[in-house]
């Protein structure tokens, strides 16, 4: 049932039914009784189990508000969401959407952006759909579990950072190893790169870390939160890695580099031209770190260190030399 009440210059809507209740306030009668006729209609056919008539946009923007704000992800998956909101697939009702609709996406997608960008809005597509089908009542079925075929995943990448790629790069962010303290925000994503090839952390976690997470005395840091919110796990620190730590003064927040992922991802990547260093991603810093951590752990201490439950997933990252396979054979 709606009611509908004039406050000052609006009015306000409420509709209750089924044990549903929803408000909105509108500057005209009229467009209160439009909303709560339509709110009513889709209330009673969400009940009834039928797939309300609204474009798949709704469902995104629905999406982003209830699920994707409480992820530690929620800034890149709002980009992706309005990214995928302006494309055609956004406008077909959810009532017509299928594996038609979804290969269209896919072939389009493809001739824009990399395949494993698609499989990432694919991924995030299909957690919309399912928490629509199984929560929302808002599809019978998930179109991105059906018939249109999901682009095959790329090789995994295999690049890592040599030692004169290293040094080119903490020139470039004016970071010097053998400075006594480090203050510029360029030279703290310096001290980060560095105590990234050390631990094998990720940006996300070096610049979470707090004085709190740190025991210079057992020579470990603690990572609260990993990347999929998991147990908290403790990283040791190298003698190298202690002297980036020893080298920064903590912000007044307690986080030890200071910096932000997004100031490390930007900083480095300014860097990157001015040293004339081809694609190397802050990211492989980790893989530079597990490889070379592989040499000297056993691979269940590696799996603990960087945070893999499942130890196939170093295979993602740990990628040796063959000469150095054969220096170990003798």
């Amino acid at each position: 049932m709606a009611t509908i009440r004039k406050r000052g210059r609006t009015w306000t809507a409420e509709v209750r039914r089924r044990g549903v209740s929803k408000t909105a306030t509108f500057p005209t009668l009229a467009e209160a009784r439009a909303w709560a006729t339509a709110t009513e209609a889709r209330i009673l056919a969400e009940r009834r189990g039928e797939v309300p008539d609204r474009p798949l946009r709704h469902l995104l923007e629905r999406y982003a508000a209830e699920v994707t704000t409480h992820r530690r992800s929620a800034r890149w998956e709002i980009v992706r969401i309005n990214a995928l909101s302006r494309d055609p697939i956004a406008d077909v009702s959810l009532r017509d959407l299928d594996g038609r609709h979804v290969a269209e996406w896919r072939d389009r997608r493809l001739a824009q952006v990399s395949a494993a960008s698609v499989r990432r809005e694919w991924t995030l597509l299909s957690s919309a759909c399912q928490r629509a089908v199984r929560e929302w009542k808002w599809l019978r079925e998930n179109p991105f579990r059906g018939t249109a075929t999901r682009p095959p995943s790329p090789p995994n990448r295999t690049r890592t950072a040599t030692d004169d790629e290293l040094a080119r790069m903490y020139v470039a962010l004016r970071y010097d190893p053998q400075a006594e303290t480090v203050t510029t925000i360029s030279a703290r994503v310096g001290a980060a790169a560095r105590f990234a090839v050390e631990t094998a952390m990720r940006a996300g976690e070096i610049a979470a870390l707090t004085t709190a997470d740190v025991d210079l005395d057992r020579r470990v840091a603690r990572v609260i939160e990993g990347k999929t919110r998991a147990a908290s796990r403790e990283v040791p620190l190298s003698s190298t890695a202690v002297a980036v730590l020893r080298q920064l003064t903590p912000a007044e927040d307690g986080r030890l580099f200071g910096i932000t992922s997004a100031q490390i991802d930007a900083l480095w990547r300014k860097a990157r031209a001015r040293a004339d260093v081809d694609g190397l991603r802050f990211h492989d810093l980790r893989h530079t770190a597990i490889t070379r951590l592989a040499r000297v752990l056993d691979v269940l201490s590696l799996a603990r260190v960087v945070g893999h439950a499942d130890v196939k997933m170093l295979m993602t990252y740990y990628h040796p030399k063959a000469e150095d396979l054969v220096q170990r054979l003798g």
